[in-house]
């Protein structure tokens, strides 16, 4: 495949306005420039259409992270934005509430197996937050067991390396459990006897393992061990809602959570997110303080409604499980065959890049080759790998030529004496290190 030369002098220009404008200089850490390969990946996108984006500078690439989820249908999609349009004409927040507020919550009881009442918000934070302040309030508990990320906000940021200007007495709240280790959680429950208001967990990319002693699955464990010990069990399906399938991970491995929260997906790329749940704790709402100006914006309500009509319409689900599970299969076999420790990991809708070295740990000097090789060919990879149901044929078999490639890159650099002398500019960081 032909590596392009790419040059990047808008982007530089924009950079280096925005650190002094901007703290940190980006609105979202894991879009920075420390996420990517500085010097060979644009530090702007400026469009994008199906799962295409361009550069400021013009350059084109295939996307992957597809705006760390949100992207589910495609960038630009016409039926989404359409609708968008449409309610714009009409007004995008009043006075008094909207019609759509209605709408969206029936069709969103009609689709996911736990949701019985629902409320809006604007960030996936939001709502996982407003889901521990529902099981605080219903149980009369304050201590939460958490397992995975789950957002910005101090309950549950104070928990990881980011927890500056956060009260450091909001840590003693929080107990951490692994995921497929259920003993982790029972050993919380011990250790908290009549403590625990909530047990919230999201799915990484491997499946929830099942016990065969009662054929339960992981989740399916942690919900039965949460009601046994009176907590209530949260679900936080912000990345794997409308992913996994209409309904979720939670239809998908069929276990039924007291409560969930939705996001990224569920608008195709527009501001929105949703608390949903048995009606039991979700009326605990009518007196949690949960309430801002934009929940019920009409924006995103309207590219919801659109969204969820595709994927019941359209063959979503099918097609970014099966292109998925192709980029997975032909990539990681790949690399199999070079005898690179390289694998594309975690479910077909959506995965992550894992690279090790030879003693067999996670390598982030080859993690930031394989990006850089793969964005000098035109495909911008990140921390997920996204499919959406605009990635085509094509898009598949020019990423797999790419990551193909990639990998051989690789494998020169790692029999090398020091694989760092193959990296064109600097080595990609981490926002903090997340425990499973």
């Amino acid at each position: 495949m032909k590596v392009a030369d790419r040059t990047f002098p808008v982007s530089e220009d924009l950079w280096a306005r925005a650190r002094r404008l901007i703290p940190a200089g980006t609105q979202t850490l894991s879009k920075g420039p420390d996420q990517f390969v500085r010097g060979v990946t644009p530090k702007y996108l400026k469009r994008g259409s199906g799962s295409h984006v361009w550069d400021v500078d013009g350059n084109e690439y295939i996307d992957y992270p597809m705006a760390l989820g949100p992207i589910l249908l495609g960038y630009d999609y016409g039926p989404v934005n359409e609708a968008v349009i449409r309610q714009i004409k009409d007004g995008t927040t009043f006075t008094l509430m909207h019609p759509l507020e209605v709408e969206v919550a029936e069709l969103l009881t009609s689709v996911i197996p736990c949701a019985e009442m629902v409320r809006f918000a604007k960030n996936g934070a939001d709502v996982t937050s407003a889901a521990v302040k529902v099981a605080r309030a219903s149980t009369g508990r304050e201590h939460i067991a958490y397992c995975g990320y789950h957002g910005c906000q101090d309950w549950y940021a104070v928990t990881t390396p980011r927890n500056k200007g956060i009260p450091a007495v909001l840590k003693d709240l929080m107990h951490q459990f692994e995921y497929n280790k259920i003993d982790t959680l029972e050993k919380v429950f011990a250790e908290n006897p009549g403590k625990i208001a909530g047990v919230i967990m999201e799915v990484p990319g491997s499946d929830p393992e099942v016990d065969p002693a009662t054929g339960l699955n992981f989740l399916q464990r942690v919900r039965d061990v949460a009601h046994r010990n009176g907590a209530v069990f949260i679900l936080d399906e912000i990345v794997t809602g409308f992913r996994y399938s209409i309904g979720g991970a939670q239809k998908y491995y069929d276990v039924t959570p007291d409560l969930a929260a939705f996001g990224k997906g569920m608008a195709n790329g527009f501001a929105i997110s949703a608390i949903v749940g048995k009606k039991e704790f979700m009326k605990e709402l009518d007196e949690v303080f949960f309430s801002m100006t934009y929940s019920g914006d009409t924006v995103g309500l309207a590219a919801t409604k659109a969204t969820i009509n595709e994927i019941l319409t359209k063959p979503v689900i099918e097609h970014i499980w099966e292109f998925g599970a192709r980029l997975h299969s032909e990539v990681n076999a790949y690399a199999s065959r070079l005898g690179v420790d390289f694998k594309i990991f975690g479910k077909p809708p959506r995965g992550g890049l894992m690279i090790k070295n030879a003693r067999g740990e996670d390598d982030l000097i080859l993690k930031s080759l394989f990006l850089q090789e793969t964005v000098k060919r035109g495909i911008l990879y990140g921390g997920p790998v996204f499919i959406s149901f605009s990635h085509s044929a094509e898009d598949i078999k020019k990423t797999v030529e790419a990551s193909c490639e990639a990998i051989e890159v690789l494998k020169k650099a790692s029999e090398s004496a020091d694989p760092a002398t193959f990296l064109e500019g600097e080595p990609v960081g981490v926002v903090f290190r997340q425990r499973n």
